[in-house]
């Protein structure tokens, strides 16, 4: 075989000369680079525009890394901006000679007249910076992908992981100081003193949202209950307060229920019409006028309903950031965790190992996406057991202790007249008939209390107590059917008046009518 002919002197096609540079070359804008730093230091509208738009890492000379930081630190302290001070800061941080000294900072001021059309050229620079991660994720990706002891399911999830923090904007930084963090958190004090309202996601229910002052970014909240207490009741009523009337996009997640029977009891809810109703279709003329009317808010509302079944951990947060990157959701809520499975390599241990995980998993989205996730839960059978008192405790979560140690805020449901209990155990010894209490057992930034909501079976549906000035008058409303549209007259009892579910023999799931 012949010797290969040597490079030098041999002709090389166009398409050889690309490939080469699109192999060794990363993507760059260097000479923009230069234009924005020069910019930057003979105009202060020029910091203005670009400071919030670029970062140290997205220039590809490491020089002008240096000099871009230094620009940084002058602005963050409220020192002028210019050819000087920045030479003196990159003096004070020993990056002066490095970067080619005063001359390559005066060659930088030399090379522009003015601003104009900075902001534009600082895109350029961090889309350049974009596709240079976006390489060097892919190549990690591959790297993964060739490794057969790496699990699919797992490397689908780091990869879409990386990419949607490109998309976001939020590349994994390291440690703050302490410093940065005060003057964050600082600001965040004064925008919640400035904001009207609370300073997280209100659920509608009065009592509550005083005492969380609403649902927090970045917390896992769990509300937990024996079946039929009502869960999927609550969690609806307030998915439906906070997209109808806060309009604020809510991601709900039913592993149990079907989209369209969720919808269907939020229409109930809306309309005053009995699920039974809506169940048969047997509707009078002016009930139909009454649900084309009332429908037409809880249409425009942004509610997302999906209702995958075995749910695992690895879909949920590949559906969740979806959203939050489409529709900007601020809050996730799952119906219910017990439903839910951890999928990729956790197949193979026990249901509480599986249990912690997406428990652990769940804490770690709502961190990531920084929105609140309310996650349902079912609880042991230890609280039909147990003599006395029915209130659920924090030792009754079922499958795992991680539950309780994972979340910001676990709450129990708790109904008494579900147990035949005719009583409050208060001083008052007021009626249970229609309410329910929300019990907040932990809060790991707040108080606990026990909450007491009006529940409406008929219609799967908890509101504020304080509606109604009292038990009697409650009572005497639901039974006015000249002023009331989903009123149950001339019914004896709440067995009755709310159907068939209070039963000694009705099913003990989910699926009952609330």
């Amino acid at each position: 075989m012949d010797n290969p002919k040597p490079l030098v002197g041999r002709k090389i096609d166009k398409s050889t000369i690309i490939n080469l540079e699109r192999g060794k070359i990363p993507p760059q804008a260097v000479d923009l680079e230069e234009v924005v730093l020069g910019a930057m230091m003979i105009d202060k509208k020029g910091v203005d525009e670009v400071i919030d738009i670029l970062h140290p890492d997205v220039f590809y000379k490491e020089s002008h890394r240096f000099i871009y930081e230094a620009i940084f630190k002058l602005f963050e302290s409220s020192e002028p901006v210019d050819l000087l001070t920045v030479s003196s800061q990159l003096k004070k941080d020993g990056h002066l000679e490095v970067i080619g000294g005063d001359f390559y900072l005066i060659k930088l001021t030399q090379k522009v007249a003015s601003s104009a059309h900075i902001e534009f050229h600082a895109r350029i620079i961090l889309q350049k910076f974009i596709q240079r991660s976006l390489i060097k994720i892919s190549n990690e990706i591959i790297e993964d992908a060739y490794n057969e002891g790496t699990d699919v399911f797992d490397l689908l999830d780091n990869a879409e992981s990386k990419l949607y923090e490109v998309t976001q904007g939020n590349l994994k930084r390291s440690a703050e100081t302490a410093q940065n963090l005060v003057i964050q958190a600082k600001k965040r004090i004064e925008e919640i003193a400035n904001k009207e309202g609370l300073s997280g996601i209100a659920t509608g229910f009065d009592k509550l949202d005083k005492l969380t002052s609403g649902w927090q970014p970045s917390d896992l909240i769990i509300v937990a209950a024996r079946p039929g207490m009502g869960k999927t009741a609550l969690t609806l009523s307030m998915a439906r307060n906070i997209a109808v009337d806060f309009n604020q996009g809510v991601a709900f997640f039913s592993c149990e229920m079907s989209s369209v029977q969720l919808i269907t009891r939020l229409i109930s809810s809306e309309t005053g019409l009995s699920s039974e109703k809506l169940r048969t279709g047997k509707l009078e003329k002016h009930e139909w006028e009454q649900l084309n009317v009332k429908v037409k808010t809880l249409e425009k509302a942004p509610l997302f309903i999906d209702d995958t079944p075995s749910l695992s951990i690895f879909d949920l947060r590949a559906k969740a950031r979806r959203l939050k990157s489409q529709h900007d959701i601020q809050i996730i809520i799952i119906d219910y965790l017990q439903l839910m499975t951890a999928g990729g390599s956790q197949k193979g241990g026990n249901r509480e190992q599986e249990i912690s995980t997406i428990s652990r998993n769940l804490k770690a989205l709502a961190k990531e996406l920084n929105v609140p996730v309310i996650a349902l839960s079912q609880l042991s059978r230890a609280v039909e057991t147990r003599g006395g008192s029915k209130r659920p405790l924090l030792s009754d979560l079922r499958e795992s202790g991680a539950i309780e140690q994972d979340a910001d805020i676990v709450s129990f449901i708790y109904r008494p007249e579900y147990y035949k209990i005719d009583e409050w155990d208060d001083e008052e010894r007021t009626p249970t008939q229609g309410q329910g209490e929300l019990i907040v057992a932990k809060h790991r930034n707040g108080g606990l209390e026990n909450i007491r909501l009006k529940f409406i079976g008929n219609l799967g549906k908890f509101d504020n107590l304080d509606d109604f000035d009292s038990p009697f008058e409650f009572q005497s409303k639901m039974n006015d059917t000249d002023d009331n549209p989903f009123a149950t007259p001339n019914l004896p009892d709440a067995n009755q008046a709310f159907g068939s579910s209070f039963n000694d023999d009705a099913p003990q799931d989910d699926d009952v009518p609330f």
